[in-house]
């Protein structure tokens, strides 16, 4: 299958917040996603570039992409963590993942970071094994912590 990977543009931001939203309803998650193609475009984008992205783009449509932005580690330094490497139903199989995760590696090293990072649902098993055949570290012994905005207001009245 042909395909192209390069890095994404403003105007890819209304097909990648599609490719979110179909991440979403495979983690059964449908109703969590917030953001917006202008917060996409803004983050992206703007003066404060938070995140970069590659997509993957076959017959002008957008049917992968992988989010990274940059993180900073107190024992190792500069890391990347990926925060979403998403491929379309369609293109599972392809060999597009892998290509998306080579292009990330690729600018990681780039980057000089130290560790590229990222979670992986663990009843997610097929990604599990794809993330394994690539030589990452699926640290089994770690639990994810999230502190929402619901609960950043309520530990904040708190204190």
């Amino acid at each position: 299958m042909n395909y192209n990977i390069r890095a994404s543009r403003r105007e890819d931001m209304v097909q990648v917040l599609e490719l979110i939203r179909e991440l979403a309803v495979f983690e059964k998650e449908e109703n969590a996603v917030e953001v917006t193609v202008a917060d996409l475009e803004r983050s992206g984008f703007g003066d404060d570039k938070l995140f970069h992205c590659f997509v993957a783009e076959q017959e002008g449509n957008i049917v992968g992409m992988a989010l990274v932005y940059p993180r900073y580690s107190t024992w190792k330094g500069p890391i990347i963590h990926l925060e979403d490497l998403i491929v379309t139903e369609k293109m599972r199989g392809s060999g597009l993942g892998t290509a998306l995760l080579n292009e990330v590696v690729k600018y990681g090293h780039k980057l000089g970071v130290k560790r590229i990072s990222w979670e992986v649902l663990d009843w997610n098993e097929p990604a599990i094994e794809f993330y394994k055949s690539k030589g990452a570290d699926v640290k089994r012994d770690w639990d994810v912590v999230h502190l929402d905005e619901k609960g950043i207001a309520n530990y904040l009245a708190k204190i």
